[in-house]
């Protein structure tokens, strides 16, 4: 596939996997509900299944990364493509985390015959550590790659205005309010979702600012 075509490809991927991670994450730690050891009896089959597929996001997430920074070409600004880069990672090494503490406590408590179910204070502490990473710092560095990428989309006029704008709009949201609710992770793999039917869609824009650019540097 074409630069632009693969890009799609791997963010629809991605926002289907993280979108099912987050949805399953999120639905193991009800919002409203006493803080506590009792998640984990609950929650131990949706957090192996999140765990299972975080692998897989992130790999589609990576792809995503590097063949939109590749489409950029000559164009590419050294200095938003590092803060594109750095928070797109620093992203994916949160979310691999929150994944990786939650199905670990729910299969210690599996396999010790809920044992953690008694030892609320690891159980208590696990939790907050998945929403805190979850809805403080990695919904925060998505907010951040999405900046980064709209201030370049900005400057090179490689995506519509109003997909600019919308983004800064969200990611300011965000920025302030990304401790509401751990539901607004969602709204970062549906943005991924637009931005890839639009790289579809605009593909043969992508295709011919490549072309210029191969002319031009032989």
């Amino acid at each position: 596939m074409t630069t632009p075509r693969a890009a799609a490809a791997a963010g629809v991927a991605f926002a289907l996997l993280f979108g099912a991670n987050l949805i399953l994450i999120r639905s193991s730690l009800p919002e409203g509900a006493q803080p506590g050891s009792q998640w984990l009896d609950a929650a131990g089959g949706k957090m192996k299944i999140a765990a299972v597929l975080m692998p897989f996001a992130g790999i589609s997430f990576l792809w995503f990364i590097g063949v939109v920074r590749d489409g950029l070409g000559r164009l590419e600004d050294r200095f938003f493509a590092t803060v594109f880069l750095g928070s797109g990672l620093l992203f994916l090494a949160m979310m691999f985390v929150t994944s990786a503490i939650g199905a670990g406590l729910a299969a210690g408590n599996s396999a010790l015959g809920h044992e953690l179910l008694g030892n609320s204070e690891v159980a208590l502490f696990g939790q907050m550590v998945v929403l805190t990473l979850s809805k403080t710092y990695a919904l925060r560095m998505a907010a951040v790659f999405m900046i980064s990428l709209a201030t370049i989309w900005l400057r090179t006029h490689l995506m519509p205005r109003w997909l600019v704008y919308v983004s800064y709009l969200l990611a300011v949201a965000l920025l302030i309010a990304s401790d509401v609710s751990m539901w607004l992770t969602l709204s970062f793999p549906i943005w991924v979702l637009v931005v890839s039917v639009l790289l579809l869609a605009r593909a043969g824009v992508f295709e011919d600012h490549q072309a210029t650019g191969r002319d031009r540097n032989p």
